[in-house]
């Protein structure tokens, strides 16, 4: 898949995930997507903090070449940013504007600099191609978790 296949993949997703996560009521959005598991917001909130930590390893990739960084927390990210609380329309709104941010930027980056190494903690390393497709599977899966009914 080329740069602009990429990009277009890219937005695409971003795109049709939004159309299904209009669907969900503020009512639906404050329930657990399973038994004992996150609520709705909350899944939301966890792909907001994705986009945010991602969108900043995709730039020093895309920047320097490379990236090595931590991971992050994810439970006490979703924790200290008490999403359960927060408005759905609001969340969904900046989720929308965080990745319509991070597909812009990815459609600027250079093709050759998507083959950049890239390594999370002690993870075996990947290419940035590779970090860009995952993280649209990871939206995917966890969209599907928010929609599921």
């Amino acid at each position: 898949m080329d740069q602009n296949h990429l990009a277009l993949e890219f937005r695409a997703r971003i795109d049709a995930a939004y159309q299904r996560l209009m669907q969900i009521s503020e009512a639906e959005a404050s329930t657990p997507y399973r038994a004992g598991g996150w609520l709705r917001k909350q899944v939301l909130g966890h792909l907001l903090d994705s986009a945010a930590n991602n969108h900043v390893r995709i730039a020093h990739a895309a920047i320097a070449g490379q990236f090595e960084g931590p991971g992050y927390d994810q439970d006490e990210w979703v924790r200290m940013h008490n999403y359960a609380e927060m408005a759905w329309p609001l969340l969904l709104s900046q989720w929308q504007d965080r990745n319509r941010l991070l597909a812009r930027f990815v459609e600027q980056i250079p093709e050759n600099r998507l083959q950049s190494p890239w390594r999370i903690a002690a993870a075996a390393a990947v290419t940035l191609r590779f970090v860009i497709t995952d993280y649209l599977s990871h939206l995917d899966h966890h969209v599907a978790q928010i929609t599921s009914r």
